[in-house]
């Protein structure tokens, strides 16, 4: 396996002005357009990190905090948080500087934490190197990807468990 590699070694930014076609029925941006965002930076995070092809697994958890309107110019960081033999967790934040106030502070307006896993020219899950945190926030972000890791787990036994009767 490949020698471990630091928390910022895998971040990855990608930014984008909000257009009139990315908006939904209601007037701001379709949270599809924006999960599509947060999988594009995840996925380069993932594949930076990993060395390689990485494919998205699951999307643990993505909230919309505020809007996004046509015009704003939206950025997307991602890193990996946690990883595991062949999977990784990339925790995305997406911020947007409001096109009618652009000296504002961006306004955090997403979060997301997904799941990828390294992938071989087969499709065959391979090997991830580990993720070395360095910072006490690296620190926290990687033990409270352990905790959701716990929790991805432990639902899918329970459903299992219910499903056998």
């Amino acid at each position: 396996m490949a020698a471990g590699k630091p928390t910022s070694y895998s971040r990855v930014t990608l930014s984008r002005i909000m257009t009139a076609v990315d908006v939904n029925l209601y007037g701001t941006v379709h949270g599809g357009v924006l999960m599509k965002f947060v999988d594009d930076v995840a996925g380069a995070a993932a594949a930076r990190h990993s060395g390689g092809t990485a494919v998205t697994a699951s999307i643990d958890e993505i909230v919309f905090s505020e809007p996004v309107r046509v015009g704003d110019l939206v950025h997307a960081h991602a890193q990996v948080n946690w990883t595991g033999n062949t999977s990784m967790e990339v925790g995305v934040k997406v911020v947007a500087e409001r096109w009618d106030s652009a000296e504002d502070e961006p306004v955090r307006v997403a979060t997301a934490y997904l799941v990828f896993v390294g992938v071989d020219v087969g499709g065959a899950p391979r090997a991830v190197r580990p993720v070395l945190p360095e910072t006490p926030e690296d620190e926290r972000r990687f033990r409270e990807a352990e905790i959701r890791r716990a929790h991805r787990l432990a639902r899918r036994r329970a459903i299992q468990a219910h499903r056998a009767g």
